[in-house]
């Protein structure tokens, strides 16, 4: 008699605990465009490495700023950059050998040299604390560069060749990372914040006075207002954001009053401070209150039949839920991005007047169906390319599993 066989017990494996970075995030920035990144490079993350059977834990490490509530509500740890920190054993240096890897963002577009050296120099050493540290290094899909000077373009050059993958959002910093690191691991991608969450509104569209949103910049008026147009805008960026809502209130147009970045300690960067001296202005307008959270802000926006944005994250969360969009650029971070996904509704740094830029976005509100159309389009090669991205994690998340289990 041939005896039974034994009865297989089935075993589960645990997951493998991942202890992941997450440099120049911020879960408390008043900038929704910043927490809007954190939260959708979190959300891509942890889905690629749960599907690898991995448990993530993530830290956030990032400059001090406590505008808005904590997007994580405490279940994520925060680790402040300061110049403390930078030089104090207990400070990045032990967060870095407590990671076991790092993905780096740098604000999405901090890696560059146009802003003060001393912001280029805390960018820069973060990166090479991690490297020296021997933990995987992971620029996340970010803007590289404009670097104007020789000494930061060597600098920039002599990161992304030692990190793991450097990962451009938009063409053009694709090509500026290559050219300065010749034989590294360069991939295109697109803005993370492309899949960030939100509850759709958009049967809100289509009433009998068309909603139109205006996000006007903090920080593009203070620039006009003052004169001193560091981006070097052709367009008088006050006068057109006026003439625009009194030309949409003329339409009989409902106009509201977006915010996308608030802040207590710089009144010059703040949106909100402008939205509140407009809505006094425009006592016709709607003044809809700061959003808590970069996902209620992308869900309102995706209830509006048209949005007029100075902030690129209000821009990509509108384009992103199917509102149609006109950005007004500042950088060529924008050209960059939506160039790439051959969108043309767009507010060029130079090249329009403010009476062209004006007739350009009144009549891009009547193209509203082609530039839904375009969006659409873009999308769909959006999902592609941060496939490339979620590639790069899988990579490095598998090896880390595998290193873990020896």
């Amino acid at each position: 008699m041939t005896p039974p066989m034994p009865i297989e017990t089935p075993t589960t494996t645990e997951p493998v605990r991942l202890r992941i970075g997450l440099l120049f995030h911020s879960l408390t920035s008043g900038n929704l465009g910043v927490g809007a990144l954190t939260v959708a490079n979190m959300a891509i993350a942890e889905k690629v490495a749960r599907e690898e059977g991995i448990d993530p834990d993530f830290t956030s490490i990032g400059m001090k700023d406590n505008d808005a509530p904590d997007l994580s509500h405490g279940r994520v740890a925060s680790v402040v950059i300061d110049g403390r920190s930078l030089v104090s054993p207990k400070g990045l240096w032990r967060a870095f050998g407590r990671s076991d890897c790092v993905l780096d963002i740098s604000g999405g577009d901090s890696f560059a040299d146009i802003y003060h050296p001393r912001r280029f120099m805390f960018i820069w050493s973060t990166k090479l604390m991690v490297l020296a540290r021997g933990k995987p290094l992971i620029l996340s899909p970010m803007t590289i560069g404009p670097f104007e000077q020789p000494k930061y373009r060597k600098l920039a050059g002599f990161i992304m060749k030692r990190a793991r993958a450097t990962v451009a959002r938009d063409d053009q910093s694709y090509d500026i990372a290559r050219k300065l690191a010749p034989g590294a691991t360069i991939a295109l991608a697109a803005d993370v914040a492309f899949e960030l969450p939100y509850e759709s509104r958009a049967a809100e569209r289509g009433g009998a006075r068309p909603r139109v949103g205006i996000n006007a910049s903090g920080l593009l008026y203070h620039e006009a207002e003052t004169g001193t147009n560091r981006f070097g805008l052709s367009v008088d960026y006050v006068a057109y954001t006026r003439r625009l809502i009194e030309a949409f209130l003329a339409r009989g147009a409902e106009v509201h009053l977006i915010t996308h970045a608030y802040t207590r300690s710089q009144p010059q960067d703040d949106d909100s401070r402008r939205a509140d001296l407009l809505a006094a202005d425009y006592p016709q307008a709607i003044r809809v209150p700061d959003f808590p959270d970069p996902m209620a802000a992308k869900s309102y926006i995706s209830g509006l039949d048209f949005l007029v944005a100075g902030r690129m994250h209000a821009c990509i969360g509108a384009y992103s839920s199917g509102t149609p969009v006109v950005p007004v650029a500042y950088s060529r971070k924008f050209g960059g991005l939506f160039g790439m996904l051959g969108y043309d509704a767009m507010i060029p740094v130079k090249g329009m007047d403010t009476d062209q830029a004006l007739a350009f976005t009144l009549d891009a509100f009547d193209r509203r169906p082609e530039l839904s159309a375009q969006a659409a389009a873009g999308m769909a090669q959006v999902s592609a390319k941060l496939d490339i991205y979620r590639d790069v994690l899988r990579a490095l998340f598998r090896e880390l599993k595998a290193k873990a289990r020896r």
